[in-house]
């Protein structure tokens, strides 16, 4: 039998080329060359810069409808995956600023850290270019096992040690429900490829209940990727007993990761079955919005309050989703780099400010900060403003994009919640604002460098910050970029 041996079409994942080639070139200088510990660092932010080049320009079908497909079609690069890609290489390029202090101020062992977010972004690049259920779930797993590894990285920290092993317990328990729940769309359709699926359940009866099952058990494994409630119970403790640096990235572009498949597989591949998820994805909206803001307002450690807030943040976007159409996944698209730019942002600045050891994470310790760090105070209540949904920021726009899709959709019941909650999310919010300008500290804190000397972590909370305004201020560009970046597979 001649054995037949598709053309592979390279242009389609050049950026994954470059991803890949420079974790492997900083494991292989770990080992060989034993660089300092902040070379290696400008080494990965070198590599994803070139991703994010090769992404955005080789070569360039932003603004216009186009999709480049290889692997017999089980990978695609369209504007939708480029656009996610975008967002996880500016997550990916912002963690590693804020790390390179942090790496040498904790005595990290550099090298597999750095190769281990360039693995978890390359898993992330596979999930939002999939056009297979098995490429998503071999992307999912990618990002996921070095999620694992880097969650556990401070090993000095019981905390760290404790929050590794709880996400790697739940997350394998969650990826089982994923992968069951594709075996049975797959037993049910015949196939794995999105395409084909939907082709499948537009001729046929969506009354089956293999494929019903199959539906609520990806459900669950795309909800525990979101952290959405109920499946949210890791969020808190990983947040917490993980690296601040990772914690921003977790928070970031995983979730967005997530959010690219999530929307992939349901949108494109189950549409036929809007009626039946549509109703039960409306539920976990206003629970996790509700649960997430709510919990927070009684959190006194600020990346525990941040956790619950990111929970909420997944609700926001699963209101685009619930919405759909033209407006929804845009709506998504545009929030979830609004939300990496301002989450990332928060966590530079509780980076530094942490110190060695993170010493220094509740809202206690942020008393008088306006005070005595001026600018970091400045930056961070920023992103908190960002983060509520105060204008002119990025989060303003992103919340109104968002909430417009759900009214436009008809779901106006969907938005009054939403907007109800962006109100109870001030509160907590604020709450670390007011610490910062209107409380004096309890006890006198040793004086500590000014930002300016952790120079790239200052970059970051930069990069950040205009990002934030830039969304917010001149959102028009950016909201083109979403809408020609919407799902086209089918």
């Amino acid at each position: 039998m001649e054995l037949i041996i598709p053309t592979i079409n390279f242009s389609a994942f050049y950026s994954e080329i470059v991803i890949c080639a420079f974790a492997l070139v900083i494991l292989m200088a770990q080992v060989l060359a034993k660089p300092s510990q902040n070379a290696l660092g400008y080494v990965a932010f070198v590599g994803v810069m070139a991703a994010l080049v090769v992404n955005v320009y080789v070569p360039s079908t932003m603004g216009i409808q186009s999709t480049e497909s290889t692997f017999s079609g089980l990978w695609v690069l369209d504007n939708y995956s480029r656009f996610f890609k975008m967002i996880f290489l500016i997550g990916t390029g912002l963690t590693i600023l804020i790390s390179i202090k942090y790496i040498k101020q904790e005595a990290m062992p550099p090298g597999e850290y750095y190769a281990m977010l360039l693995l978890a972004t390359l898993g992330m690049m596979v999930m939002a270019g999939g056009a297979d259920l098995m490429p998503i779930f071999l992307g999912i797993e990618l990002m996921s096992i070095s999620l694992y590894v880097l969650t556990g990285y401070a090993r000095a920290r019981m905390i760290s040690n404790e929050a590794a092993l709880k996400y790697f317990l739940l997350g394998s328990f969650a990826t089982g429900f994923l992968l069951y729940g594709m075996a049975l769309l797959y037993g049910a359709t015949g196939t794995t490829r999105i395409q084909g699926i939907f082709t499948y359940l537009s001729q046929n009866s969506t009354n089956n209940h293999i494929v019903l099952i199959g539906m609520a058990l990806l459900v669950i494994g795309f909800g525990f990727k979101v952290a959405a409630v109920p499946f949210h119970m890791w969020t808190p403790d990983v947040y917490e007993g993980a690296p601040a640096p990772i914690t921003a990235f977790m928070s970031a572009g995983p979730k967005a990761a997530a959010f690219a498949a999530f929307a992939r597989v349901f949108l494109d591949a189950l549409p036929a079955m809007h009626d039946q998820w549509v109703m039960i994805i409306w539920w976990i909206a206003v629970l996790t919005m509700s649960v997430g803001n709510i919990i927070a307002l009684v959190q006194d450690n600020i990346k525990r309050m941040l956790a619950y807030s990111s929970i909420a943040h997944a609700g926001y976007v699963l209101v685009g989703f619930v919405a759909g159409g033209q407006l929804g996944t845009p709506g998504i698209l545009f929030y979830m780099l609004a939300y990496t730019l301002m989450n990332i942002g928060a966590f530079a600045i509780i980076t530094y400010i942490g110190g060695q050891g993170e010493e220094r994470t509740t809202i206690k310790d942020y008393t008088g900060l306006g005070y005595r760090y001026p600018i970091a105070a400045v930056a961070l209540s920023l992103f908190l403003f960002s983060l509520a949904g105060i204008p002119p920021t990025a989060g303003f726009m992103g919340k109104f994009y968002l909430f417009s899709a759900a009214i436009d959709a008809g779901y106006l019941g969907l938005a009054i919640i939403g907007v109800l909650n962006s109100v109870i999310s001030v509160y907590f919010y604020l709450k670390v604002t007011v610490a910062m300008y209107m409380r004096t500290p309890e006890t006198e804190e040793a004086a500590r460098p000014a930002l300016a000397f952790a120079p790239m972590l200052a970059l970051a909370v930069v990069i950040s910050a205009y990002g934030v305004l830039r969304l917010g201020i001149f959102p028009s560009i950016y909201i083109g970029l979403v809408q020609n970046a919407n799902l086209i597979l089918n």
